[in-house]
């Protein structure tokens, strides 16, 4: 037995291909949107990404110039910057080659005293060591670190750090 197949008439099938063809470019069309908008959006993920960690490295960077800024302080042999008396207008110190030589962190640090308007030797703070009352005074200061960073470092992180320096009576 043989099967008959029955076939469309040629101008039937040849409305169906343009409608198959007309129905595949839309959704090639749709399929393309979706992808554009898909792509925009990681391309914006990423930008923001980047930008975060830009603000992390810059935020350690600050606090690695206050580490540095501290111990050039400390170093033997340095004049330490946190025991000049208040009275004779030592502070503000903005002297970038005393607080920070030689440094690569491109930081600028500033050194000044926390909450004393009239410049008056201050008691220093309450400690876990026993010491005589009022034997020591102390400078009370703010250490600031601004660093930039950002497209054409328009950006600027901040760091500050409070140290208490003891000077004998």
């Amino acid at each position: 037995m043989a099967k008959v197949i029955a076939r469309a008439p040629k101008s039937i099938r040849s409305k169906q291909q343009g409608v198959v063809l007309i129905v595949s470019l839309v959704f090639l069309i749709s399929l393309t949107a979706v992808v554009a908008a898909l792509m925009q959006n990681t391309t914006s993920d990423v930008k923001m990404s980047g930008a975060s960690e830009e603000k992390m490295v810059a935020t350690q960077a600050g606090v690695s110039a206050i580490d540095e800024v501290i111990y050039n302080q400390l170093l033997p042999g340095n004049t330490n910057v946190f025991a000049r008396t208040i009275a004779d207008n030592n502070f503000p110190n903005n002297n970038q080659g005393e607080l920070l030589p030689n440094t690569k962190t491109a930081a600028t640090a500033s050194v000044d005293i926390t909450n004393n308007e009239f410049k008056l030797e201050a008691d220093c703070p309450h400690s876990r060591s026993a010491s005589s009352v009022q034997v020591f005074t102390c400078n009370v200061l703010n250490v600031q670190v601004n660093r930039n960073y950002g497209r054409g470092n328009n950006s600027t992180v901040r760091v500050n750090s409070g140290v208490s320096q003891q000077l004998l009576r």
